[in-house]
């Protein structure tokens, strides 16, 4: 009887995990685009509770209707949220430190929404203590129809890839 001990492989190894973007990898101008989400009732009630933001314009939609928007629309932090992870995931194992955040919510985001990011390298800084450096990222995140709805600058510390 072989026994596997859980979290090894069966040569006995650690797992292989899947290692982001090294700072090394990167160049000033370089794109990065993440997956679409749809954004759903789900994830505004979500984060309703998870942040304790109970918001009427966000979790009422009798009262929702009377307003601008027509119709419930997700929390900025939401969109920036569904903006950071998928992003954030490129860095798996390389990201240090998520230091800076400048943003901007420029256009409402709906349930049934499909929302996607694009993010420009705008600079690097060395960091040799890091093994890596700062990296600042210029993003926007668009829906289903191109229109920004949210854009920023955000700087991060990557090290180099192991």
């Amino acid at each position: 009887m072989r026994l596997r001990v859980r979290g090894l492989s069966e040569a006995g190894k650690p797992p292989r995990y899947t290692v982001g973007i090294g700072y090394d990898e990167l160049e000033v101008g370089q794109e990065l685009r993440t997956h679409g989400i749809t954004v759903s009732e789900s994830h505004i009630a979500l984060f309703a509770a998870l942040s304790g933001d109970w918001n009427v314009l966000h979790v009422n939609e009798e009262y929702a209707k009377r307003t601008i928007f027509g119709t419930r629309v997700a929390h900025g932090l939401l969109t920036l949220a569904l903006m950071s992870g998928p992003l954030g995931m490129m860095f798996s194992g390389t990201a240090v430190a998520f230091v800076e955040a400048s943003v901007k919510f420029k256009y409402p985001v709906k349930a049934g929404d499909t929302i996607y990011s694009v993010a420009k390298v705008a600079a690097k800084k060395d960091l040799p203590q890091y093994n890596g450096g700062l990296i600042t990222l210029e993003g926007k995140t668009y829906n289903q129809e191109d229109i920004v709805v949210t854009e920023g600058t955000f700087k991060l510390i990557v090290t180099n890839r192991p």
